[in-house]
């Protein structure tokens, strides 16, 4: 991602080494912050944390549900645990100074979670216990 500050032949060369080593680079058109992935991640996640902060819905039951609906391999409390519970209790809090709804999401994962140990596959133990085997079991979408 270049700004308009950067040289066009720079992002290239970028883009270049990127297929070299055997990645995919995402040419953006302008600076943001977030990239692609992140831009998308994020409210994704904060939808399921969302559900779960005010008990509508507990974590396996919302992931069974985004499996289910959209064929993914797991839903948003499965990639909680890859990334850890301490940049989104981080992103939340900060959320929670000009949105108190954030805080809702940011005080149960340091509650549930974070004072728990439970900071994701990491420690062994998140929303789910690891190693998993819920996920890699053809049984899981019809358990529950």
């Amino acid at each position: 991602m270049g700004h308009p500050g950067t040289d066009s032949q720079y992002v290239e060369i970028v883009t270049d080494f990127a297929r070299s080593i055997g990645m995919v680079p995402f040419v953006l058109k302008k600076e943001q912050p977030g990239y692609i992935l992140n831009t998308l991640l994020v409210p994704f996640l904060n939808a399921g944390l969302t559900l779960w902060a005010k008990d509508i819905a507990d974590p396996h039951t919302i992931d069974k549900n985004w499996m289910i609906s959209t064929g993914s391999p797991r839903g948003p409390f499965g990639t909680l645990d890859i990334i850890g519970m301490e940049t989104p209790y981080n992103l939340n809090r900060a959320r929670a100074e000009l949105d108190p709804s954030y805080g809702v999401i940011a005080d149960k994962l340091k509650a549930k979670m974070i004072d728990k140990g439970k900071m994701g596959i990491a420690t062994g133990e998140g929303f789910y216990k690891y190693p998993n085997p819920e996920y890699k079991d053809p049984n899981f979408l019809k358990q529950n």
